[in-house]
């Protein structure tokens, strides 16, 4: 019996390098995202962040998943930048890339992510959704990351992301695959406030409701997130969510990963297990604070265990 694992992180906020912010960006939603850093650069940590991927790199994943905001003002030195922070991980094709609302806070909708596009799919395009096979899993790529107003950062699928998710869920050769969709928001109600909030959510748990998955992952909430949207036949489909990957121990939720464990064996079917790992307060690099399975877990909207 093999185990195929899906390291899971979100959030990491990398430092934007020198000359990230311009003085063209005074007069766009950028500016407000500037004076936010001043005071969030204090939580989100470098070598958090640094301590976190040595962490993932020692457990040797098969594939790992991050689920957006890699930038702050989504500038193109930022974007450029998170490409090199990118590549410093390993090969494009073992990682998938999911963007946040941090990283569209500006560009047109068909040139935003363009320079990620080996990290968002196979494809080779910068589009959305995308399916990569890996193992016995088919990851459907997902981006909510929209330009919004001033202090909103909700997210948007689109009606026609929608509709080619419809798709691709309902295609058989991904039946027999551990179904796992990824974005940046959350899908369930509650997980955070209106002004955060997937704004079509309703339309793509009508589509989850319709042809099921076997685990959604988000990031967004800055928080280690369980909960469940309706899968088929009143079945519920897990909902998992990550804290920040740079996030130190300082009153908000500190970093933490998920490894997602994929056994599949001739005799008891197919088993998944969750190990999560984490920063906690007093204690020298990350450890793991428990393993659950995902069959056994009880999925209401709230902390994580």
């Amino acid at each position: 019996m093999s185990i195929y694992r899906i390291a899971h992180l979100s959030d990491p906020h990398l430092p934007p390098p020198p000359g990230a912010f311009g003085w063209r960006d005074v007069f766009t939603k950028r500016l407000l995202s500037r004076i936010a850093w001043r005071r969030k650069h204090k939580v989100h940590r470098p070598e958090v962040l640094a301590s976190l991927v040595a962490d993932v790199r020692a457990a040797a994943p098969d594939h790992v998943v991050i689920s957006g905001d890699l930038t702050n003002f989504a500038s193109r030195t930022e974007i450029a930048a998170a490409r090199t922070w990118l590549e410093s991980l390993g090969n494009p094709a073992d990682f998938t890339v999911s963007p946040g609302n941090h990283d569209a806070l500006a560009g047109a909708d068909d040139e935003r992510f363009v320079t990620w596009t080996p990290w968002l799919g196979d494809a080779g395009e910068a589009q959305f959704p995308q399916v990569r096979v890996r193992g016995p899993a088919a990851i459907f790529n997902l981006c909510s990351a929209v330009r919004t107003a001033p202090h909103l950062a909700t997210g948007r699928l689109g009606e026609d992301q929608l509709d080619r998710l419809d798709a691709l869920l309902a295609d058989p050769a991904y039946k027999d695959l551990f179904r796992l969709v990824v974005l940046h928001h959350p899908p369930q109600k509650g997980a955070v406030s209106k002004r955060k909030a997937l704004e079509d959510q309703e339309a793509l748990r009508a589509i989850l409701a319709r042809h099921g998955a076997d685990l959604v992952l988000h990031g967004h909430a800055h928080e280690a997130l369980v909960g469940s949207v309706p899968g088929p036949n009143s079945a519920a489909i897990p909902v998992l969510g990550v804290p920040s990957a740079s996030a130190k121990p300082s009153g908000h939720s500190p970093a933490r990963w998920h490894a997602i464990e994929i056994e599949d064996s001739p005799v008891d079917g197919r088993r998944v297990r969750i190990v999560a790992r984490g920063v906690e307060p007093g204690r020298e690099g990350l450890s793991e604070l428990g393993r659950y399975s995902l069959a056994d877990l009880t999925w209401t909207t709230g902390n994580a265990p």
